[in-house]
């Protein structure tokens, strides 16, 4: 799987459309299995923390992320139709980068916690409380799927080059 950049201007324009809805009903679970590992695969072999399907140039809604939990050990995710339920006030502001935006951090202010539903890799409903980095990326991959990116909502944006 490659992944879409905002270096080329048809997958740009790719990137930043809304998602369609992941229909289980179209997909095999050997299928879905099968995607979720080329996904986790891509993300990982690019040194990223989480991926959206449409970064792959996929049009559904489904993101999968890996995060080290405060005792290293690793989590894998894989949210199907993710929605953000609720989210608190409090706010960081914290430098994000993305696999779709190489070579540049900027500082985005996302909520510290957050209440995300969806579904997992069977078609059941599961709810997610997050917080702290896990929440930001999730944030982030709900972005995606939205068809923002997080140059939209940075400020300060600076290249990896110009430190």
């Amino acid at each position: 799987m490659d992944i879409l950049t905002i270096q080329n201007k048809k997958d740009e324009k790719f990137l930043r459309r809304k998602t369609g809805v992941f229909d289980f009903s179209k997909f095999t679970k050997k299928e879905i299995k099968e995607l979720l590992e080329k996904m986790r695969k891509t993300m990982k072999a690019a040194d990223g923390v989480g991926l959206s399907a449409n970064q792959v140039g996929l049009n559904l809604r489904l993101f999968v992320a890996e995060v080290p939990s405060q005792k290293g050990r690793s989590k894998f995710y894989a949210i199907f139709n993710p929605e953000i339920e609720g989210q608190s006030e409090k706010l960081a502001m914290l430098s994000e980068g993305c696999l779709s935006v190489p070579g540049l951090f900027g500082a985005v202010e996302r909520s510290d916690k957050i209440t995300l539903k969806g579904f997992d890799a069977q078609g059941k409903k599961i709810k997610i409380k997050a917080w702290g980095f896990l929440a930001r990326v999730f944030q982030h991959e709900v972005d995606h799927l939205n068809g923002k990116l997080f140059i939209d909502k940075a400020k300060f944006p600076r290249s990896m080059n110009r430190e």
